[in-house]
C-alpha cells in the first residue's frame, strides 16, 4: 500500500515524527515543526509536502468540542440489512452519507452489517432522528442502538510510530 511505498521511497523516521507533530497540532508553524523533527525548515516542508501529495495526509481540520456545541449524546447504532447485494449495500451507504448526524459509519464482519456512531444534542433529538431518519435508510433489517454513558477515550491520532 501507500505506507509500503513511501518506505521503499524514503518514508523514514523523520517522515514519522512529522506525521506525529502534526497530528498534535496541526497548525504548527513551520519552524517549530523543522525544529521538532531536526531538520532546518526547507526540507521538512519538502517531506511534508511529499506527505501531503502521496495522500499520507489526507487533510487538515479543526477538532469541536461537542459539548460547546450542545451535542452531548453519543449512540452507537449497529444495522443489519435485509440484502447483501452491491446495490442494496450502495444505497445504503450513499443514504447514510447525507446525514452529518452520522458521523462514523463503519461496514463490519459478524453479525451486523454495520456499526455507526450517531451525535445528537439530547435523547429526544435520537428519538426523532430514529424515526425521521434511520427507520427510512434503505434495506434496514434490525437496528440496535446503545447510549454512551461517558467518553474514556477520543483520539484521532494514528500510532504512526509503530509503522515501519
Amino acid at each position: 500500500g501507500v505506507w509500503h511505498a513511501m518506505a521503499r521511497n524514503g518514508f523514514d523516521a523523520i517522515d514519522r515524527k512529522i506525521l506525529r507533530e502534526i497530528q498534535e497540532d496541526g497548525r504548527i508553524s513551520m519552524v517549530e515543526l523543522a525544529d521538532k523533527v531536526g531538520l532546518s525548515v526547507s526540507p521538512c516542508l519538502r517531506r511534508l509536502r511529499k506527505l501531503e501529495e502521496s495522500g499520507v495526509i489526507r487533510k487538515y481540520v479543526a477538532l469541536l468540542d461537542p459539548a460547546h456545541l450542545h451535542l452531548g449524546v453519543n449512540v452507537f447504532v449497529t444495522v443489519s440489512l435485509t440484502q447483501h447485494d452491491e446495490p442494496s449495500l450502495r444505497r445504503f451507504e450513499t443514504a447514510v452519507q447525507a446525514h452529518p448526524e452520522i458521523v462514523d459509519c463503519y461496514a463490519m464482519v459478524g453479525n451486523q452489517d454495520y456499526m455507526m456512531r450517531i451525535v445528537v444534542p439530547d435523547p429526544a433529538s435520537y428519538q426523532r432522528f430514529l424515526s425521521e431518519v434511520m427507520m427510512k435508510l434503505p434495506g434496514v433489517a434490525n437496528m440496535k442502538s446503545s447510549f454512551t454513558l461517558h467518553e474514556v477515550k477520543n483520539s484521532t491520532t494514528l500510532p504512526v510510530s509503530d509503522i515501519d
